[in-house]
């Protein structure tokens, strides 16, 4: 077996360890008999909301068990037809079975990566704030690029993504914009991204083409569903209806529709305007809750961090992420060490390694904190 294989073959065994000790691979086929007899039972439905969560957590696991089992089954009938193939002296058999082991070596990566989504909200659809910086049609213009980015991030995985706000810049480009991104992990993917983003490269709009510096600030938080009770009283809320602000265009309700409320003793605000008042209140409302659990989830992450071997505040305070287009191309996350010279790839929506380098940190620094603390 060529040198270049066995490294695949390796990489596929390292995943596939990971994946048997994310799954408790000991005890998943117990738990998934325990879920099924539970998923069965007459009263199941007697109580919606748990047996929602039931038939969801079988599916989940169902789903893990069978993708391991696919993933395993896959490296041995290929390492089986390379061993064919070197014996015969056929070297197409052994060439189609390096392919597939290559092919292989991506799945596992990214079953790896999915392993890691075992959040409290992670499973969740999500709501995605875009918001322009200091810097006018500079940092407007890289809210909007940073959109196109996610998005096309979003179309790749096959969510569905809904417009909910959009405010236009005065010459170009995005003041901020709040999408709602539905699908399978869709939070636990993008929960890593609110932070400060930045833009180096030589600015379109102006004539001496100088290089300029921009920063937008990205905010992602989970949709929740019936199972968690947020409350809001009344007197915390104040509630205006307003005329749709931008340049207008498709997206923008141009009618007195358009609510926003705000949250008095935290201070947040949530606008919604693309359907009918009494639908925008109920919208609106609804990402309130999702933004006030969005903020328990932090409080217990940063208590959870507080007790780790953090790195703690860096220089650039929240910014996260550096993209250079100019004089040289680069992404770089500033909390992984993750880079790339690819940014066109990163900026047409290619993020799948900056966000898995951001779950395997996390869960890195879980494991010494739960290892410490034994």
């Amino acid at each position: 077996m060529r040198a270049e294989t066995q490294s695949v073959v390796e990489e596929i065994r390292q995943s596939l360890a990971l994946l048997r000790r994310r799954l408790d691979w000991e005890t998943a086929p117990l738990r998934l008999e325990e879920l099924n007899a539970r998923a069965e039972a007459p009263d199941l439905w007697n109580d919606p909301a748990k047996a929602q969560q039931v038939m969801r957590d079988r599916r989940i696991l169902e789903e893990s068990i069978n993708g391991y089992r696919t993933l395993e089954g896959g490296l041995e009938d290929n390492l089986g037809f390379i061993e064919l193939g070197e014996a015969e002296g056929d070297a197409e058999i052994v060439t189609e079975a390096e392919t597939a082991l290559a092919a292989l070596r991506e799945k596992a990566h990214r079953a790896e990566m999915e392993a890691l989504l075992s959040g409290e909200a992670d499973g969740n659809d999500a709501y995605l704030e875009v918001h322009a910086g200091a810097g006018g049609t500079e940092s407007c213009d890289w809210a909007l690029m940073l959109s196109r980015m996610y998005l096309r991030w979003a179309e790749k995985r096959g969510y569905k993504i809904e417009l909910m706000e959009e405010t236009l810049g005065e010459e170009a480009g995005l003041k901020s914009a709040t999408y709602q991104i539905k699908g399978e992990n869709a939070y636990g993917w993008l929960k890593n991204e609110t932070g400060v983003h930045r833009l180096v490269r030589i600015s379109p709009f102006d004539s001496q083409a100088r290089r300029h510096t921009s920063f937008s600030s990205v905010l992602c938080y989970p949709v929740i569903d019936d199972t968690i009770v947020i409350e809001v009283q009344d007197k915390d809320i104040r509630i205006d209806t307003m005329r749709a602000s931008g340049a207008g265009g498709q997206h923008v309700n141009k009618t007195d529709s358009a609510v926003r409320i705000t949250h008095l003793p935290t201070g947040i605000v949530v606008t919604s305007s693309e359907k009918s008042q009494h639908q925008n209140r109920d919208i609106a409302m609804k990402a309130l809750k999702s933004r006030l659990y969005e903020m328990e989830l932090q409080k217990r992450a940063d208590a959870d961090a507080a007790m780790r071997d953090s790195q703690g505040e860096n220089g650039w305070g929240h910014q996260i992420r550096s993209y250079v287009l100019q004089p040289y191309q680069m992404v770089k996350d500033l909390r992984t060490g993750h880079e790339t010279s690819d940014s066109q790839g990163v900026l047409d929506g290619d993020l799948d390694d900056f966000m898995g380098a951001s779950l395997a940190a996390n869960a890195a620094g879980k494991s010494r904190a739960d290892a410490q603390g034994e």
